[in-house]
């Protein structure tokens, strides 16, 4: 992750963004001879208050610990929400490092318990998007949840995966923007480092969005997948922590069609093995296929 280098990721981020804000939304003529997407540099200092020698000093990386005033400044002018400003304020000298980890994550026994009773899909997740334990409903709705796949590779690479998501495109640019933010100052990390790179070497769309310097939290929300034996489903999705791990769920209303469905599911399944779990990443045996998507 060379872009990741603690002297460029601010520049880097102020640039991508800058870059996604049109002149109209920041209330300037579009004017007739623009040879950069959005904003120009000298529009942005202007807006934020503050010199365009100085807002060019912080795109080259030159000026690593601006003013959190400064900082408040930009994201206004770049239109960041909640997220997108708490990550650009991260994104100084004086932030501490968060230390690294120094043991694979585990699933803790309990959580294994839980699983094992748990009547809808359930799952357990790490940091990079690993799956680490997951039950027979989660497999059964989709063999992708099965412990040693990584969710954000078989999102990309793998077109039975592509075909389960209603929403491809929103599915992967959501996924890849809460991994930036997941990675946050980390980007020493080994297990970020070798997906990073695998996804970049095998995925177009994940260059694409990987240079955007999207950031999102993946928490709750609602989904619609096509299931290849029980048809369309729209299930709602909780992410819950259990200490450095996290226990994703997967649930239809109570009584709707998706509902009868997922019992459906239940039954075909009800002869699958007890829960299965797997604690440290596992090599992904299937042939992997760059994904065909712009």
């Amino acid at each position: 992750m060379k872009d990741e280098d603690p002297g460029k990721r601010l520049g880097n981020y102020l640039r991508a963004r800058r870059e996604l804000v049109s002149p109209a939304q920041a209330g300037l003529p579009p004017g007739g001879n623009r040879r950069v997407p959005g904003l120009r540099r000298e529009e942005v200092a202007l807006l934020a208050g503050i010199s365009p020698d100085y807002y060019l000093r912080l795109e080259r990386g030159r000026d690593r610990n601006p003013s959190p005033q400064v900082l408040e400044s930009l994201a206004r002018v770049l239109r960041l929400d909640d997220v997108e400003r708490t990550y650009l304020l991260g994104l100084t000298a004086a932030r501490p490092r968060a230390p690294r980890r120094k043991r694979p994550e585990h699933v803790p026994p309990r959580v294994h318990e839980l699983l094992a009773h748990l009547q809808i899909p359930a799952f357990v997740e790490g940091r990079a998007f690993d799956v680490l334990a997951s039950n027979p409903m989660a497999v059964a709705l989709s063999p992708r949840l099965r412990p040693g796949q990584n969710r954000l590779r078989s999102l990309l690479l793998d077109p039975e995966e592509q075909a389960f998501h209603h929403d491809w495109a929103k599915a992967t640019a959501d996924f890849i923007a809460a991994l930036r933010t997941t990675i946050g100052d980390d980007t020493d990390n080994p297990r970020f480092v070798e997906l990073v790179g695998e996804l970049a070497l095998s995925s177009q769309r994940f260059r694409t969005l990987w240079a955007r310097h999207d950031v999102r939290s993946l928490d709750g929300g609602t989904t619609t997948v096509h299931h290849p034996v029980v048809g369309e489903l729209r299930l709602h999705r909780d992410k819950l922590p259990v200490d450095d791990v996290i226990l994703v769920v997967y649930y239809p209303d109570k009584d709707s069609d998706s509902d009868e469905k997922l019992r459906l599911l239940a039954a075909l399944s009800h002869t699958a093995p007890t829960a299965t779990a797997h604690d440290s990443r596992a090599d992904d045996p299937r042939p992997r296929t760059p994904d065909e998507h712009p």
